[in-house]
């Protein structure tokens, strides 16, 4: 054998060993760029998934809010469940609506709370990942939200409006009447017979504030904490009745027949004003028939509904402002001996409140406490005996956690708007 170990030849032979590794290398590398041009592209495809998910959902987002936005809370779940589609897509351009596959609103009521969601499906092209066989993918999401429901109500305001509500608004208002008066009287009677027995026109000389002006004053503030409560237009509306006008024509009285109208509502409600009398001691003072007024206003309130929505018959609240002390004519079924064996002067019956609160009525009762009026001998010996049952029957007269009762030194106004958030507060849970 023979092997030729000239310089020349170890020369040419490295040289042909070269140029065969070149070529090696040129297809190494060559093969090696289609993972990395795959790589970079699918690079841009996953940006192309992500950027198509985020506008989706974001109008996913657009559309559930729509759907539980106060504007929508007064439309049915149908209706709001278009207006969620309508949102979802008008957030996207042509070619997003395009990719999608699936596009899905709903929108529930259970009673209380609304229920919003919006899920979809979409298509994207992902050209450079299919150079490892995937030229489409699906991409899909989905997105909730919820909001408390409006419940629709009606208030009734019963409003006591009889002479017992002339006494001074606080402690300091009945002093002042006890001093400025000859048999030391703290209610401001408004007798119409004549100027020097119209103690309501010295109250106002005086500048003595009565419990009635503090209730239409408490009235009128409380149509305004109703408006601003309102989740949506006409949520709330209100009817407010008294006892009567005058003495001579006592019954269930409107002052403001049921509206939506808050604003009008509080307009009405400065005719509140105290019960006149044609003279003093007219029918024997019996002004104050609380069996009377509260078979009335049962007959004007229609069967409640469940409230859950615009097109449902509200709930219905009976709201009663009162002092708690009946006067009038009884001569078979007064809890107390009645003076003269006609005149029967007692708490207030809650029997007729049962009645009312049978059919699903709620009623809310804010006591003005009947203060103990020791010069006063009437007081004494007809009120007196029975005075601790007074507020006991108010209280059962109302429904659970819709009682209240204010003394002189508390403010109407804001135990009033207090029991009104109570009511919406009642209305929440019971249902």
């Amino acid at each position: 054998m023979f092997f030729d170990f000239s310089c020349s030849n170890i020369f040419d032979g490295l040289r042909r060993l070269l140029r065969e590794r070149a070529g090696g290398v040129a297809v190494t590398m060559a093969l090696s760029t289609i993972p990395a041009i795959g790589l970079v592209g699918g690079t841009l495809d996953v940006y192309r998934m992500y950027d198509l998910r985020a506008k989706l959902t974001a109008a996913a987002d657009a559309a559930v809010l729509s759907a539980t936005s106060k504007a929508a809370l007064s439309m049915t779940a149908a209706q709001a469940s278009t207006k969620s589609d309508t949102t979802f897509k008008g957030e996207l351009s042509t070619d997003q609506k395009a990719a999608l596959l699936t596009a899905q609103p709903s929108v529930t009521d259970d009673g209380t709370t609304r229920t919003a969601a919006y899920s979809w499906q979409a298509n994207v092209a992902t050209p450079f990942l299919g150079i490892l066989g995937t030229t489409t993918t699906v991409v899909a999401g989905s997105t909730q939200a919820s909001a408390a429901l409006p419940v629709y109500m009606d208030f009734y305001l019963l409003l006591d409006n009889t002479p017992s509500m002339g006494v001074g608004a606080t402690n300091a208002d009945i002093a002042k009447m006890v001093a400025n008066t000859s048999d030391q009287c703290a209610f401001a009677c408004h007798d119409m017979s004549t100027t020097p027995n119209d103690y309501y026109g010295l109250a106002k000389k005086l500048g003595v504030t009565m419990r009635i002006d503090v209730v239409r004053s408490a009235t009128q503030q409380l149509m305004d904490t109703a408006a601003s409560a309102q989740a949506v237009t006409n949520q709330f509306r209100m009817a407010i009745y008294t006892f009567g006008s005058s003495a001579s024509a006592t019954g269930l009285t409107t002052i403001a027949a049921l509206t939506g109208n808050l604003s009008s509502a509080k307009t009405s409600a400065a005719a509140i004003d105290l019960m006149t009398s044609p003279y003093q001691n007219y029918n024997s003072d019996m002004d104050t028939d609380f069996n009377k007024i509260l078979t009335s206003v049962n007959g004007a309130i229609p069967n409640p509904g469940s409230g859950n929505s615009a097109s449902a018959t509200p709930q219905k609240v009976l709201f009663i402002v009162s002092d708690g002390v009946a006067d009038y004519k009884n001569t078979s079924s007064c809890t107390q001996t009645p003076y003269a064996g006609y005149r029967c002067e007692e708490a207030l019956n809650p029997s007729y409140c049962a009645t009312i609160k049978n059919r699903g009525v709620k009623i809310a009762v804010l006591y003005t406490t009947y203060l103990p009026l020791p010069t006063n001998g009437w007081y004494m010996s007809q009120i007196a005996p029975f005075s601790a049952q007074i507020s006991a029957n108010m209280k059962s007269c109302a429904s659970p956690g819709l009682y209240f009762e204010v003394s002189p030194t508390d403010g109407i106004a804001d135990a009033m708007n207090a029991l009104f958030k109570a009511a919406l507060q009642t209305a929440r849970i019971t249902q």
